[in-house]
């Protein structure tokens, strides 16, 4: 049973993005223009190059701020604040995933690539608020981004956690190599090719649902 496969679990961890929320909400679709337009103006270089290495710092350092610090020594401050200055407009309430949870047992956290402000924002207007114990952004983790192992070993280190009773939520299955490799317990939120990828334990395109089967 789900319930069992949990049991150990005393520690909840949550990405945020496409997590916490569906791809379908269209927020990356407002920063990822965003993004592209603060490389073109902090780099001096044209729109098309600046699309370019926006995608090739996220894929070979996990996210574009990381590739910006460690290729050019951006500030990541006026950075994410630029970036993540979008409207929330689509993105409601959901009761149901908010009493799922709730009803989780132990610590419930959120772990991001995005800024600490970002995390308050999203979990609010999701109807989230209250419900974490904890928001950890980027400059939580010393802006190492997920997936670099330093990401999480700061973050577990910050919040005092045993990654062996600890479980890993999140939409990027890269993202869960070394959560997997420490010990929590895996889970890929989304619409995903099917895969025999060890360190997925579990996989479900419906969080909620998900959830539900945990907690009973």
């Amino acid at each position: 049973m789900l319930k069992d496969a949990f049991s150990h679990v005393r520690v909840w961890v949550f990405d945020l993005d496409n997590t916490l929320y569906p791809p379908s909400a269209g927020l990356f679709d407002r920063i990822k223009p965003r993004m592209t337009r603060y490389v073109m103006e902090a780099l001096g270089i044209s729109e098309a190059r600046a699309s370019h290495l926006r995608e090739e710092y996220w894929h070979r350092y996990g996210t574009t701020l990381a590739g910006l610090m460690h290729e050019h020594g951006i500030d990541p401050g006026p950075y994410l604040h630029d970036v993540h200055d979008i409207a929330l407009d689509d993105l409601g309430p959901d009761p149901e995933l908010r009493d799922r949870i709730a009803a989780l047992p132990g610590r419930r956290i959120v772990h991001t690539n995005g800024p600490q402000s970002h995390a308050e924002r999203v979990v609010a207007a999701r109807g989230l608020a209250g419900v974490f114990d904890a928001l950890y952004g980027i400059e939580q983790a010393d802006f190492h981004p997920k997936p670099a192992p330093e990401a999480y070993d700061r973050i577990l280190a910050r919040a005092g956690i045993d990654a062996r009773r600890a479980a890993m939520f999140e939409d990027d299955p890269r993202n869960l190599e070394h959560p997997h490799a420490v010990g929590m317990k895996t889970v890929l939120v989304g619409t995903h090719a099917p895969d025999d990828a060890p360190h997925i334990h579990h996989r479900t395109d419906d969080l909620t649902a998900f959830l539900a089967g945990i907690t009973g």
